[in-house]
């Protein structure tokens, strides 16, 4: 009599078990890390804003609508202050095509000439502190025809902290621009409650947080103001650099330094989709806005003005979004002609 072949489920039953687990364990593995980043994200200084009161001119602009614009202020702060009662020390628009992710970083300089609501003609950087992010893109916003609803803020020491955990940024340092860097490099050591070495000779060198922070503040030399903006996007687009290609362990160290020294507009939802895509991210144009400039003093300031507004604008509208011939609107053509007035 043939023996009848014994039958194994429970082996069956192991093997459905294992592949349960292995699954299971897979999930877990890629839950974990999105868990530290939402955890790390939940760290930044949100702001509730109404975003229904910032301010823009109607205009007629057919590709801005391409494109996600967003204002990074650094704050001229000594006491780690993010909200409204400070000036900004940069203004960056950071404009990223949403098709092909290349990213155009304009540096607004701050003694920019504009008109602010209720305070009239002065310079950009007041507005921030006469009316927080609000008052500040919408005075953007009102100025240059732009769309911006969103902001980041930063401040001195997240820079440092950023820079120091992605080991340093390699930046030229030219023979003029040696001693001031040593000086400010001195002072925001001083703030920052650190100690910083000297920088002993020009050349390319791999700063220290508190190094590339005073060269970012650095502003007598050739250029004046218009270097020192160049200064600042040059280290931000090392920052980029670096972080591109760092290891998931520094990218961790970075945004446990930053985030909870960040204040900004922007959702969870927003910060996790640029953070998990940085990769995708190229930065293509680096500039100084406005282009045609000059350096007058009105009402007893120094201060930047465009020569003119409205065709400053309109180069930037073709510059940042492909908009051939732009035309201005018609609160831009008013507030250019009464600039071009006032000296």
């Amino acid at each position: 009599m043939a023996t009848k072949k014994k039958k194994h489920p429970k082996t069956h039953k192991m093997k459905k078990r294992y592949w349960i687990y292995a699954v299971e364990l897979l999930i877990l593995l890629i839950l974990i890390p999105i868990g530290f980043i939402v955890y790390k994200i939940s760290q930044i200084q949100t702001y509730s804003m109404d975003k229904s009161v910032i301010q823009e001119n109607e205009y007629n602009d057919p590709n801005i609508s391409n494109y996600t614009n967003i204002i990074l202020f650094g704050v001229d702060s000594r006491a780690n202050e993010l909200t409204k009662k400070t000036r900004t020390d940069s203004i960056i628009l950071a404009s990223i095509n949403n098709k092909t992710k290349e990213v155009q970083l304009s540096s607004i300089y701050r003694d920019t000439f504009v008109y602010i609501a209720d305070h009239g003609y002065t310079k950009l950087n007041h507005a921030y502190a006469y009316g927080g992010p609000e008052l500040a893109l919408s005075t953007v916003n009102k100025n240059f025809d732009l769309n911006v609803k969103d902001f980041i803020t930063v401040n001195f020491s997240a820079l440092s902290n950023v820079i120091d955990a992605l080991g340093g940024v390699d930046i030229k340092i030219t023979k003029d621009e040696l001693h001031y860097v040593n000086a400010y490099a001195k002072d925001v050591a001083k703030i920052n409650g650190t100690t910083v070495k000297k920088i002993k000779k020009p050349g390319l060198q791999t700063l220290s947080g508190v190094q590339a922070t005073g060269y970012c503040r650095v502003r007598y030399t050739a250029g004046g103001d218009f270097t020192r903006a160049q200064r600042q996007r040059t280290v931000l687009e090392q920052i980029v650099k670096k972080a591109k290609a760092a290891n998931p362990i520094t990218l961790y160290n970075v945004m446990s330094e930053i985030l909870p020294q960040v204040y900004t507009s922007l959702s969870t939802k927003d910060i996790l989709t640029f953070s998990t895509g940085i990769f995708s991210y190229k930065i293509t144009e680096n500039y100084g806005f406005p282009f045609e400039k000059e350096t007058p003093t009105i009402n007893g300031a120094d201060v930047v003005t465009a020569v003119t507004l409205s065709s400053n604008v309109s180069k930037w509208h073709e510059k940042l979004f492909q908009t051939s011939n732009y035309a201005p609107s018609s609160t831009v053509e008013y507030r250019s002609n009464e600039i071009q007035g006032m000296y």
